[in-house]
């Protein structure tokens, strides 16, 4: 019989760091080895996979992208295509006012829509880079204002804050060549 872990797990959460979540042991079949009923969905789906020690089942992701609904779209496009300097991956829509979607690393990033919204407090794009500093004298010489300059972080990353047009906060991250992600072969 499959059963759901215990302990305790420790991930790395907002800013780095360390936030405890506690899980318990349930099985995840009863004594006759039937699914647990108090396990699944309305449908009676069970949502645990025993066979994978007790996790949930996941989804199955295709593909996925970060949708940014702009202020001023155009404004937005010019930022991001020519001051960051994303490159283009998709232009859709009408001509005059099309979307964009930009490669972001193993993601994209569509700008497309109209906000009259400001973006949410917590929405953040994280971006490695492979010299902050570098990337730091560039945005400065094309008008862009540094919010927080390059300095390491207790976890080891050099990071740089810098924000679009409409205040979303782009943290531009440089991976040193001793830290555990350029050592991990995984």
């Amino acid at each position: 019989m499959g059963r759901v872990a215990v302990g305790r797990l420790s991930r790395r959460g907002d800013h780095g760091r360390d936030q405890d979540e506690q899980f318990h042991s349930r099985p995840v079949a009863d004594q006759r080895g039937a699914p647990r009923s108090d396990l699944g969905d309305e449908s009676g789906e069970c949502l645990w996979d025993a066979g994978q020690q007790g996790r949930m089942k996941r989804v199955e992701v295709l593909g996925s992208r970060i949708l940014l609904r702009p202020s001023e779209p155009e404004r937005s496009r010019r930022f991001y295509r020519d001051t960051l300097g994303l490159a283009v991956y998709r232009e859709f829509g009408h001509q005059n006012d099309p979307g964009l979607v930009f490669f972001l690393g193993g993601g994209f990033l569509e700008v497309s829509g109209r906000s009259t919204h400001a973006p949410g407090n917590g929405l953040a794009l994280w971006i490695q880079v492979r010299d902050v500093e570098a990337e730091r004298r560039r945005l400065l010489a094309a008008g862009v204002s540094v919010v927080r300059g390059p300095q390491q972080e207790p976890w080891g990353l050099v990071e740089m804050w810098i924000e679009d047009p409409d205040g979303v906060r782009i943290v531009l991250v440089e991976v040193p060549h001793n830290h555990p992600l350029r050592r991990d072969k995984r």
